[in-house]
Order: C-alpha cells, then sequence, then structure tokens
C-alpha cells in the first residue's frame, strides 16, 4: 500500500530512558505513518526492544511521550488497534497442550474480553487469518508439532485475528530456519501491501531489512532514520555498528 505521510499512527517526541543509571534510549523522536513496514535495527543492547516496549506503553519513558493514533499512550485504551508477534521460538512452550485454531483464537479476545464464547463471526475471522497465513489446514493441529516457521505464522495469524491495523514484530525470525525466513517475508509484505497493515519490524538480519521494509530505524541509544533504506550502504552501516563483526547478514536462497 501507499504510505500516508499526513497521518502519524505513532509519536515519539523526545522519548528517553534509563534501567537505574544506565541510559538506554536519548532524546528518540520518531513518527509512524499508515502504511509504513518500518524495520528497527541497531546493535544488541543499543536500546531497540526498550524503544518497542515504550511505544507499547509496557515501559515508561523517563522523558518525552508517545501518542499512539492521537492519544497519549497512557491514556489510550483501544489495545485491538495494535497487534504483537514476540520472539515466539525462544519463548514459547512447544509442550503446550493448544491446537493451531486455539492459539489464533486468543487473538480475539482483545476485543471479546476473557470468558467470552466465541462467535461464529469470530470463528470465520480466526480461520480467515489463518488463511492469510496460509495455515488453515493445519488449525487442528497442536501446535507443538509444527516447525518453527509454521508457529511463526500462527502467531501472526494470531496478532492478525484481533484486526489491528499495526502489527509489532520483536525479532520473528529468531530460531527460524532459512528457508522459513524467506517465505515469512513474503508474507509480512504481503501484509503491509495487501492487508494495509502497518508493520514494526524488530530485526538484526540488516540485508533483509533493507531490501523489504519501506522506512529504515537505527538504534543504538539514540535515532539515526532515513525513509528510504535503499540509500543505504556499507558506510552507514560501520558508523551505527563501528566494527562490523557484530553485524548479521541473512543468506537468501
Amino acid at each position: 500500500m501507499p504510505v500516508d505521510h499526513t497521518k502519524n499512527i505513532i509519536e515519539v517526541e523526545g522519548v528517553s530512558f534509563a534501567y537505574n543509571e544506565d541510559l538506554v534510549l536519548e532524546k528518540v523522536s520518531l513518527n509512524i505513518h499508515k502504511g509504513d513496514y518500518l524495520g528497527v535495527i541497531g546493535p544488541n543492547g543499543g536500546g531497540k526492544t526498550t524503544l518497542i516496549k515504550i511505544m507499547l506503553g509496557l515501559l515508561e519513558p523517563s522523558a518525552g511521550k508517545v501518542r499512539m493514533f492521537g492519544q497519549e499512550i497512557h491514556e489510550f485504551r483501544d489495545r485491538s488497534r495494535i497487534g504483537y508477534v514476540p520472539q515466539k521460538v525462544i519463548n514459547f512452550d512447544v509442550n503446550f497442550p493448544a491446537t493451531v485454531f486455539e492459539v489464533v483464537a486468543m487473538g480475539r479476545y482483545g476485543k471479546l474480553g476473557l470468558f467470552k464464547s466465541l462467535t461464529k463471526e469470530d470463528k470465520k475471522i480466526i480461520n480467515e487469518s489463518l488463511r492469510q497465513v496460509e495455515m488453515y489446514e493445519f488449525r487442528d493441529r497442536i501446535i507443538g508439532d509444527l516447525s518453527g516457521g509454521q508457529q511463526q505464522r500462527v502467531f501472526v495469524a494470531r496478532a492478525l485475528a484481533g484486526q489491528p491495523e499495526v502489527i509489532f514484530l520483536d525479532e520473528p525470525m529468531a530460531g527460524v530456519d532459512v528457508m522459513a525466513q524467506d517465505q515469512f517475508y513474503q508474507l509480512l509484505k504481503k501484509l503491509n501491501r495487501e492487508l494495509e497493515l502497518t508493520l514494526v519490524f524488530i530485526s538484526h538480519d540488516i540485508e533483509a531489512v533493507v531490501n523489504e521494509v519501506t522506512e529504515i530505524a537505527f538504534v543504538n541509544r539514540s535515532l539515526s532514520y532515513d525513509n528510504n533504506p535503499k540509500n543505504f550502504n556499507k558506510g552507514d552501516l560501520e558508523k551505527l555498528y563501528g566494527d562490523n563483526k557484530f553485524i548479521h547478514h541473512h543468506k537468501h536462497v
């Protein structure tokens, strides 16, 4: 979808954050527009995940402010407009006794509320979410029986089931094999272009991020930002990372 630079979904203004005395983010400002596919990259400990947690309202900045859909983040209540895909392969208990359908159904409860029964319409949305990620035929399988790439698609479907306008993905490729990663990038491009979802994607995979996203943000305590990632070159990356042995490149097949 074309990016609408006249409409901000998220506004980060002069945000700083410290863990005790350790300053992690310093005066970070960033606007995320409707239709952005934003890749957030930077060295370990550079503040990427902290920035995302602040955007989501999970951490309170020591200075600055965040607005979500025009509201101060601490006043924002319509959480169903936001989807989140975590580092599933690392954190998910593969022995969790739930089917694919049941895992995706969890994404509806942000709208329904807990302990509400799924309606016919809810089930239709869940099944459509599974079709969007090409996992409908696996709906009755136990989630732990799937491959890492398949599990990650299920967690994207769980986010889609809430019918969000923006989805945050925190290093979703961790632990996923290279072939599944390539397929997953194609899925994200489809969600952005065909479903017109705004995506905010944290990754160490610099080559893929530069090739896939429409916007890019380099975070290393402060923020360096450019709205055309194709313009970045090796020299730009070395300025950010220093010793480029810490730069991870993804080899596409």
